[in-house]
């Protein structure tokens, strides 16, 4: 499954809607990852073939992209203040954000021991 792009409409109607609770509660039936980025960003462009692999590596997580430019007001929601920063969402827990591009190993790890575990 390719990446997504999300839109501030899109993240509120299928991730969480950050306008009318206080409490984080996922609303989607997969674990994902959130790739905020800019396409003028030199690492973000390292990073994106990976999360694309990954994507297709693991149909049980959706992986979603935001671009900081068009998509301020979600970026500034989540404090986005350097790219690429990468948001981990798994079932049940707070989310975790990392920034900076991480290698393909480093971002499979996460998903094995933070979204895929039971």
């Amino acid at each position: 499954m390719p990446t997504v792009k999300l839109t501030t409409e899109q993240f509120k109607q299928d991730i969480f809607d950050y306008t009318t609770e206080s409490e984080w509660k996922y609303k989607g039936d997969k674990p994902a990852i959130i790739d905020f980025y800019a396409d003028w960003c030199g690492p973000c462009k390292m990073v994106a073939p990976i999360l694309e692999e990954l994507s297709n590596e693991n149909p049980d997580i959706v992986i979603y992209k935001v671009d900081t430019e068009v998509e301020q007001e979600l970026s500034s929601v989540f404090q986005i203040r350097s790219i690429p920063s990468i948001l981990f969402i798994p079932f049940g827990k707070q989310p975790m954000m990392q920034a900076g591009a991480l290698p393909k190993n480093a971002l499979q790890e996460i998903i094995d021991k933070e979204l895929l575990v039971q």
